[in-house]
């Protein structure tokens, strides 16, 4: 003990603090990264701050260890073990500031593979403390220690084992035995902190040594206890009160520690918080520069006691354009999740009237889709209004107020999260929801499935299979929610996600509700439940809700009207551009009309000026029919205009008169050859391309160039003249048949009924007719003989 009394806060020894600490992160962070089956299988998770023992691992853990360990042997069929779990897991949250010196660790004997452990251990019983001091031999079997009911009597105990600790001392560990005078006058020669907590109290009190463990991962303070028989220090500062606490500075000033009660919760706050102290690790907070933080935009300054509506629809605009965007196409339990989520939105959020009609409005869309998924694409063209329902609009992007961070990485959208579900919390309390866990449901299931941080999405599932189904109110719903927060704010203290600017504390603060805090008759803090649940539905009520930073609903309008005018004209943009674009190999002429090109060049040289023309630039239409360079739009609107309408036709009863259709498809053709000859030569120009020619008919038709009809004449004269002065060609079977003017009637109606099959479709007509011919001549030859069989029967009789 003596070398115990020896030890003094100083840089060296919070140098050798910090490396202790981060030596059993270390461990517990391997442990539950490695072995997570352990993590499952028995009363504790790696949630609850307790190290999970297993064979591979509790060697490392209990042996040479810098910390002091406590143990908890214990079977998980045990109905004692169940109940005593409860109080071993608050007793890890209630000492989690300790652990540089002490830690909790547990294993469960009922597993086969746990048992030689235990054995090893000499375990005959369920639950079984023990107490391993810091540097234990491998040979040690640790100290008894008794499973107290409570966590009072557990804190007391460890401090009892700490105290009695052999050497060596656990290194992090600051001393705990009453301190003198002397000490005191020439403490601040030999230690180099800003504050002296000097904790009054009588010699039964643990007080003293609580809140000097509680603040030994903090910097620039040391807490010493003073016994009331100390009666130098007692008598110079005047103290009157047991337990009393008292800040004492170099050269002999002192003040009071003001506090609500004289408990050690209340100490430990107010100590934690004093000016220029700081956790281990954590940059020094300076909140008069924190405008000039690292952050993309300007510091917002804001009411800590109050709710900004910013933070509600930044928290909606990521979960839903952010979140389930990971997710492609939504199916299954998946989309009844997002499908549960968006009702509770709908119903409680209590949005300004243009988000409340977006939620509806995609609540209405959701509940429509009566398939097993949806796609991310088309909820989100649903979250974006594209239908443009009328004064319908989610902002976009992100404006964090009251959870805006000190670094882009701090705070921002889990701050958002959690304040939101808080609201519907309290919203479904007013709105008399007549289920107590529709809002903790639908919470569960998107942080269960959509929420994109997967470890904290697995610890607050491990939250609620421990004790949701018992809330059976809505009042006893936001209870339930609060408390979580707060454990999540313990487990998460001291963590590098926590914003030194704004560290994670038990909420709401002694400043923030000093009703809500008092304390049992013991001196242990406890919360009052009649006075937080009227904080909570206060301060999370929609006449609390502050809209300040928001743009106005006119301008939400506007932006969203200006985006899908955007996104329609590039949409439009990318539908001319793949209208327009062309194969290059497709432009390339076949041997056929390579062919056809060869004998309208020896036809007469109309055709080829016209090439000509083309191949020199100028804008020549091949057909007085067809425009250049016509747009989209009209190229719609043309084919629109030229459908069917039974204008000018004449039919020609005259055989001699049928217009002779093959002949017009040679010259379509030849048209065909063309142009696709002038747009190569326009392409190695670097030309637009023309639309290619159709020619017009009486019937207003635009033919394809296989169609063969009987009873129609064009309507322009010199189509009718140009039809007959051409040798008609043909492709039948890959030959190619030289036509006369007197065969070209015959061969036309050849080409009506060969136009538009192919090879295959006349190979199978042909097997088909062969195929019925067979069976035709088998059931005849049959028949004939069945009947050559039965005449002799006949004559017979």
């Amino acid at each position: 003990m003596a070398r115990c009394s020896g030890r003094a806060t100083s840089r060296s020894y919070r140098k050798m603090q910090g490396h202790a600490k981060m030596t059993m992160f270390a461990v517990f962070s391997i442990l539950s990264l490695f072995f997570p089956s352990s993590t499952e299988a028995g009363l504790y998770t790696a949630t609850d701050q307790i190290i999970l023992l297993t064979p591979e691992t509790v060697e490392s853990v209990l042996v040479n260890s810098t910390a002091a360990i406590v143990v908890e042997f214990y079977a998980s069929w045990c109905g004692h073990c169940v109940a005593f779990s409860t109080t071993y897991k608050n007793l890890a949250r209630d000492i989690k500031e300790w652990k540089p010196a002490v830690d909790l660790s547990a294993i469960d004997c009922a597993d086969e593979s746990n048992r030689k452990v235990c054995t090893n251990y000499s375990i005959r019983g369920y639950p079984t403390l023990k107490f391993f001091n810091a540097y234990s031999k491998a040979d040690s079997k640790g100290q008894s220690l008794r499973a107290h009911r409570d966590v009072r009597g557990l804190r007391q105990a460890i401090i009892d084992k700490l105290e009695k600790h052999e050497e060596p001392w656990p290194p992090a560990c600051p001393p705990l035995e009453p301190t003198s005078k002397a000490e005191i006058d020439s403490f601040f020669e030999t230690n180099n902190v800003q504050h002296l907590a000097l904790i009054f109290e009588d010699l039964k009190s643990y007080i003293g040594r609580e809140v000097t463990l509680d603040l030994l991962q903090f910097e620039n303070i040391a807490v010493r206890r003073v016994l009331n028989t100390e009666e130098a220090l007692v008598s110079e500062l005047g103290v009157t009160d047991f337990p009393s606490c008292y800040l004492y500075y170099p050269g002999g000033n002192y003040t009071q520690l003001k506090v609500k009660f004289q408990a050690r919760t209340f100490y430990s706050y107010a100590l934690q918080r004093l000016p220029g102290v700081e956790r281990s690790g954590k940059p020094t907070p300076n909140k008069v520069n924190l405008k000039s933080n690292n952050t993309n935009e300007p510091w917002r300054h804001f009411n800590a006691s109050r709710v900004y509506m910013a933070d509600l629809e930044s928290a909606l605009h990521y979960s839903l354009r952010v979140e389930v965007s990971a997710y492609p196409v939504i199916r299954g339990k998946d989309l009844n999740s997002l499908k549960k989520y968006i009702c509770v939105l709908a119903k409680y959020f209590p949005g300004r009237p243009v988000v409340m009609n977006s939620l509806r409005y995609i609540d209405s869309w959701l509940q429509n889709q009566y398939g097993n998924e949806v796609s991310y694409d088309a909820f989100r063209a649903a979250l974006d209004n594209t239908a443009q329902a009328p004064d319908t609009a989610l902002p976009e992007g992100v404006r964090w107020v009251g959870c805006q961070g000190s670094q882009p990485h701090f705070r921002g959208y889990p701050c958002g999260v959690w304040t939101l579900f808080h609201v519907l919390t309290v919203q479904a309390i007013n709105s008399r929801a007549s289920d107590a866990l529709e809002v903790l449901t639908a919470m569960r299931e998107y942080v269960r499935t959509f929420f994109g941080c997967r470890e904290c999405a697995q610890h607050f599932e491990s939250m609620v299979r421990e004790n949701l189904f018992d809330v059976s109110t809505s009042s006893s719903a936001v209870i339930w929610l609060w408390s979580r927060h707060n454990w999540v704010n313990n487990r998460l203290a001291g963590a590098l996600s926590e914003d030194p600017y704004f560290p994670k504390i038990q909420w709401p603060s002694p400043e923030m509700c000093p009703l809500c805090h008092t304390v049992k008759l013991n001196g242990d803090h406890k919360w009052d439940l009649d006075q937080v649940l009227p904080f909570l539905t206060s301060y999370f009520s929609n006449s609390s809700i502050l809209t300040d930073f928001l743009d106005d609903e006119s301008i939400i309008l506007e932006k969203q009207r200006e985006k899908q005018a955007s996104e329609a004209k590039k949409r439009l943009g990318r539908e001319v551009k793949e209208a327009t674009t062309v194969n290059p190999l497709s432009l390339l002429p076949t041997i056929q009309e390579e062919e056809e090109e060869e004998e309208e060049e020896e036809e007469g040289p109309q055709d080829e000026a016209v090439a000509e023309d083309m191949a020199g630039g100028k804008n020549y239409d091949t057909t007085p029919w067809v425009k250049p360079d016509m747009g989209l739009g009209e190229r719609r609107q043309k084919r629109a205009h030229s459908r069917p309408v039974i204008v000018g036709m004449r039919m020609k009863p005259q055989p001699e008169d049928i217009v002779d259709l093959d002949s017009f498809v040679n010259q379509h053709y030849r048209a065909k050859a063309l142009a696709a000859s002038s747009r190569v030569k326009r392409r190695t120009l670097q030309r637009k391309e023309e639309q290619e020619p159709v020619p017009i008919f009486g019937l207003g038709l635009g033919l394809d160039s296989g169609l063969g009809m009987v009873g129609l004449e064009p309507m322009e004269p010199e189509f009718e003249n140009q039809k007959r002065k051409h040798l008609q060609k043909r492709e039948l079977s890959h030959q190619v048949y030289n036509v006369k003017e007197g065969e070209s009637h015959r061969i036309g109606w050849v080409s009506m009924f060969s136009v538009g099959f192919s090879k295959v479709d006349i190979s199978l007509c042909v097997i088909l007719y062969f195929l019925s011919s067979v069976c035709l001549l088998t059931m005849y030859l049959f028949f004939k003989n069945r009947l050559r069989i039965r005449r002799p029967k006949v004559s017979q009789l």
